[in-house]
């Protein structure tokens, strides 16, 4: 089942549906950045390039299970 969250991207209201596994991940992931949901769904949005936002907040929550963290080094506007 999925599970939706609304968030406030670049002045857009969009809505992310995860199942609940994936925002248990994303919510960790922000968490440990020290980030808010919506700060960790703003540095998603501007990393995904053209792939779609509910599919990149899917990707990084396996990279970062399987133990890749370079998602949390800093990049030039972050």
């Amino acid at each position: 089942m999925l599970r939706k969250r609304s968030v406030s991207l670049s002045g857009h209201a969009t809505s992310v549906a995860l199942e609940p596994a994936f925002w248990t991940v994303l919510d960790t992931i922000a968490a440990d950045l020290g980030l808010t949901f919506a700060g960790l769904m703003k540095r998603i949005d501007e990393r995904r390039g053209r792939t779609p936002l509910a599919s990149a907040c899917r990707l990084l929550a396996l990279a970062w299970t399987g133990g890749d963290r370079s998602f949390a080094e800093p990049r030039s506007g972050d």
